[in-house]
């Protein structure tokens, strides 16, 4: 396949690009940022990118400034040469993602869906996809040595040029791993086939065994039910018998407590009636007619005239003596006794002092003192002695004021005194007829009975209050009568419940045999509870067994034919390994003859020898300073790129074979000297003979080489406001 013509628009720098190129080498040039690597892309993606693909990588392509509509657009003219004669065709794709297009033109025949598209283009380039035409034809100055290829593609590819098969054996071994994957897979997430029927296996054995153990189970189960059964009902049978008997005691404690009651009950009604009866006779035997508080008034009234009587007598019975009148009594005096005692106080206070201070000769200085001393203690005795003369005269003047009145009341009127006599005589006489007594005495006599008779029946109402409280009297012997009748029910009804009525605090013993009973039940009942819920619990019968069984019969043998067919997938997989390894051995050897002379012509003759590890497809060359193999790697990068070189263009000559894809090369020899970059671009110019090259570089010194020479216009534009303040940076998302 040979480009002749290809057209850009909307794809990143290239708003609208139209190259002309040549069958053999074309040296596309260019400065930086002049889009050489754009064109690169722009093939990638028209011969091998499906048109519906979308992502932040074709958004990446497009232009800058374009509006919504502007989508990343590449046409393409071709020519293809093979056994039939050569055919021309064109192609374009428009990327829009899910609404891209594409038009397929090839001998007049038209293709616009994608995917017959994509297949046509394959099968003319013979590169398989994007990832291996990048990894072969397609190469860039910085990825000279990484071979970062579709092994499993490039593998099929090695076999069909030796085998001439249209296809490898990297699909049918890829479906054979991806078989036994599926059988062998060991993870819980995804297990394999394999795994599932050994699990399922497993799974039925422990049903299996589970659902046998469970029949056994079952059968000790429901025996220990019945056994449960017969426990719960003879404790069922035992704790109704004792409810029995504690409720007929109960009955005969609450019987004995009400006949208690009832008798209690009869003995206040009956007390009670006797009380009535005491009141009754002790109101109509009252020692005075009148009643209590006049009979009080009437006897104070009389005790009162009869001290006024004995007062009147006794004033009329004495008379003023003529000595009262005569003879008159000193008044004691107390002031003589005072000054004097004054007048020694103070005499004793200088005498005193006259000698504590010195005023007077020693030697009789103390004699001073102690007068003075002796003179206080003289005084201090005088004035007690006049204090008390003093209240003596204070009561002769208040015992003379009380004799002087005295005698004056005694002086009175007689005349008067008799006539207050005679009428408190009278109005006693009229008392004492009122009371219907002789005299004061039988009055006070009678009084003291009244009220003892009074605080009898009192006495008697406070009891009967207490017994019956307001209770009508005439009621009280029918609820005596009533009170002596339940006592004669409640004892009927206590000997009807026969010796439990008589037992002392059977209730206390059957409420703790009911208990125990109540306890002993609970635990049968949880007991057939529990058997029965295990009973429940254990639905497996023999009919779920059998099928348990058959289930695991049928994984068994679906398990035997699983590793059945995992063997043979494995002796597959072995013989393919086989049969690769002798392709790939013929495969590697025929890349080696072809590298060789390449590698020959790019080193100038220093490197002749080189050799492909069948397995890995590692390169090594015969170094001749060392005298032996030296990893590619191991050398210097120019080196290593032209090894690399070298093996690209033998793998595509390998893979490709009777098919001629584009060769794309972004300035690769950039780690070339001059002299091995001549013979480099002298290798590109033979093989532009058999393949078209595309050569993408900055600089001059191969366009005498080329078939023909584009260039194309770098950048422009300057940023005209750079001596101002630059404008931040927009935010990133």
């Amino acid at each position: 396949m040979r480009i002749t013509r290809l057209r850009l628009r909307d794809l990143k720098v290239h708003r609208d690009l139209d190259l002309e190129l040549s069958p053999g080498l074309t040296i596309v040039r260019g400065p930086n940022e002049a889009g050489k690597s754009t064109v690169q892309r722009a093939l990638e993606i028209a011969l091998f990118r499906k048109v519906t693909a979308s992502g932040a990588e074709i958004d990446a392509l497009r232009s800058w400034g374009t509006g919504d509509d502007g989508r990343p657009w590449v046409g393409v003219d071709f020519v293809q040469e093979d056994l039939d004669g050569t055919r021309s065709g064109t192609l374009e794709k428009d990327f829009r993602g899910p609404k891209g297009t594409v038009r397929l033109v090839l001998d007049g025949e038209t293709t616009t869906d994608p995917t017959r598209a994509d297949e046509i283009l394959a099968d003319l380039t013979g590169i398989p996809s994007e990832k291996f035409f990048r990894s072969t034809a397609s190469v860039r100055h910085h990825e000279v040595s990484d071979l970062a290829r579709d092994e499993g593609a490039l593998r099929d590819r090695l076999q069909a040029s030796i085998s001439g098969a249209d296809r490898g054996t990297s699909a049918a071994k890829r479906r054979l791993e991806r078989g036994l994957h599926d059988l062998q897979a060991k993870g819980d997430r995804n297990p394999g086939r394999l795994r599932v029927a050994e699990l399922a296996v497993a799974r039925a054995e422990a049903v299996v065994t589970e659902g046998e153990a469970q029949l056994a189970q079952l059968e000790r189960d429901r025996d220990t039910l019945v056994a449960a059964r017969e426990r719960r009902a003879a404790a069922d049978h035992a704790l109704a018998e004792r409810r029995s008997l504690l409720e007929k005691a109960r009955q005969a404690e609450r019987l004995t407590a009400e006949r208690a009651v009832a008798q209690e009950r009869f003995e206040r009604y009956r007390q009670a009636v006797t009380v009535a009866a005491q009141i009754t006779e002790l109101e109509g035997g009252h020692p005075s007619p009148n009643p209590l508080p006049v009979l009080r008034q009437l006897v104070e009234r009389v005790r009162v005239l009869d001290r006024e009587i004995g007062e009147l007598k006794v004033q009329l019975g004495e008379e003023p003596s003529a000595v009262d009148y005569q003879v008159e009594i000193p008044e004691p005096r107390y002031r003589p006794f005072a000054w004097l005692g004054a007048i020694l106080a103070i005499g004793g206070v200088v005498a005193v002092a006259l000698g504590v201070f010195g005023v007077v000769d020693s030697s009789i200085a103390g004699v001073a003192i102690v007068g003075g001393v002796v003179a206080a203690i003289v005084a201090v005795l005088l004035a007690a002695y006049a204090r008390a003369r003093r209240r003596a005269a204070f009561d002769f003047r208040r015992q003379k004021q009380l004799r002087d009145d005295e005698i004056s009341r005694r002086l009175r009127g007689r005349s008067q005194l008799q006539d207050d006599l005679r009428r408190s005589e009278a109005d006693l006489a009229a008392q004492l007829a009122t009371i219907e007594v002789e005299d004061s005495a039988a009055a006070e006599d009678l009084l003291a009975r009244e009220d003892a008779h009074v605080q009898a029946i009192e006495r008697a109402r406070a009891q009967l209050d207490g017994l019956v409280g307001k209770e009508p009297v005439s009621t009280l012997p029918t609820l005596r009568d009533a009170a002596a009748l339940e006592i004669e029910q409640k004892t009927g009804a206590l000997e009807a419940l026969g010796p439990i009525a008589k037992e002392p605090r059977a209730r206390e013993r059957l409420e703790v045999e009911v208990r125990d009973q109540e306890g002993a039940l609970e635990r049968a009942r949880d007991d057939e509870a529990t058997a029965r819920a295990r009973v429940e619990q254990n639905p497996v019968d023999a009919e779920q067994v059998a099928g348990e069984a058959e289930r695991l019969a049928a994984w068994r043998e679906q398990l035997a034919t699983l590793q059945r067919r995992r063997r043979i997938y494995q002796k597959c997989l072995d013989a393919i390994q086989v049969a690769e390894t002798a392709t790939m051995r013929t495969a590697t050897r025929y890349l080696e003859k072809r590298m060789r002379g390449d590698m020959a012509r790019l080193t100038g003759g220093r490197y002749r020898r080189v050799a492909v590890d069948d397995t890995s497809l590692d390169i090594s060359v015969f170094a001749p300073e060392r005298g032996g193999w030296v990893r590619l790697d191991d050398l210097s990068q120019g080196t290593l790129d032209a090894g690399y070189l070298a093996a690209r263009l033998g793998l595509v000559r390998l893979v490709t074979q009777d098919r001629r894809p584009p060769l794309v090369f972004d300035d690769p020899f950039v780690t070339f000297d001059d002299d091995r970059a001549a013979r480099a671009i002298t290798v590109l110019r033979e093989l532009a003979g058999d393949f078209q090259v595309i050569y993408l570089t900055t600089s001059d010194r191969y366009d005498h080489a080329a078939d023909r020479v584009v260039t194309l216009p770098g950048p422009t534009a300057t940023d005209a406001a750079a001596d101002e303040e630059p404008e931040p940076a927009p935010a990133a998302g």
